[in-house]
């Protein structure tokens, strides 16, 4: 695994300059963007992950403010990742009773890092009610519902088994990574942590394989060449996830409700100056 370096933008996102870059981004936080379903982007993708393109994300600027928001598929643009175009996002990860992480190797059909495998479930609130928040409290709440709603739309894990006020929020951490020379992510990523027995439905197009592993299972699986993991969760396992693992039954509450935002890979091209 390549080794990362923890540092700061060396120029603040504002929202003034992501409106003058980004027309594209909706200050209203509205429930609908443009179509993507003629897009030549996107010729050639699966129907239905080309459809889940058309949803909102929550573009922010570098402190998690939410300036308003753009589709999904404006979001994961390398060309607008690499002017700093920056969304929220949530990454699940759910153990069981024997305190096994839940694992998925995403669907082939993924339009972004397909057929990698990452944590339970790796997503982002919208920017529609009850999802959004522009205070932390606000804004954890928001992204522990979106998380209940993908386990099921990805995985089929019903609402009852993962209670919304069961998961708990550890920390935020800001990323930027390239899937190939078009689509990457630029996100700050809420971590969620949930501990529950679940009944598995899995949707196969979004979703290849699933895996519990124990924290040597899956050291095990990194050592592997021949299987790949999603960037995110690689970053998070080097930096954090063994250490939380170890205390999650004893311990994990001082890990509990960090305010800062951990600034986890260099992002080389920050925005501009606005004129």
């Amino acid at each position: 695994m390549s080794t990362t370096t923890s540092q700061t933008l060396t120029r603040t996102i504002t929202a003034e300059n992501v409106i003058r870059l980004f027309p594209d981004v909706n200050t209203d936080l509205a429930s609908s963007s443009r179509s993507t379903s003629q897009d030549n982007d996107l010729e050639g993708y699966d129907e239905e992950q080309i459809r889940l393109m058309d949803e909102v994300c929550i573009v922010l600027d570098d402190n998690d403010m939410p300036i308003g928001s753009a589709s999904k598929k404006v979001c994961h643009l390398m060309a607008n990742i690499d002017k700093g175009l920056l969304h929220r996002a949530f990454s699940v990860f759910l153990f069981d009773s024997k305190n096994r992480l839940l694992l998925q190797q995403r669907a082939s059909e993924k339009i972004t890092f397909p057929d990698m495998w990452t944590n339970t479930c790796c997503s982002h609130p919208l920017g529609i009610p009850g999802e959004t928040g522009a205070e932390l409290d606000a804004a954890v709440q928001g992204v522990r519902r979106a998380a209940q709603r993908k386990l099921d739309q990805e995985l089929g894990i019903r609402a009852a088994q993962v209670p919304v006020e069961k998961f708990d929020f550890l920390t935020r951490i800001h990323y930027k990574a390239p899937s190939d020379g078009k689509w990457g992510e630029h996100e700050i990523d809420y971590i969620l942590f949930i501990k529950a027995d679940v009944d598995l439905h899995v949707n196969p197009n979004e979703v290849r394989d699933t895996r519990y592993v124990s924290e040597e299972d899956l050291k095990t699986m990194f050592k592997n060449d021949t299987l790949k993991f999603t960037p995110w969760f690689k970053l998070i396992c080097e930096s954090m996830l063994f250490e939380w693992w170890k205390h999650l039954d004893s311990g994990l509450e001082k890990y509990k409700g960090e305010r800062g935002i951990r600034r986890m890979l260099e992002v080389p091209q920050a925005l501009p100056d606005a004129a």
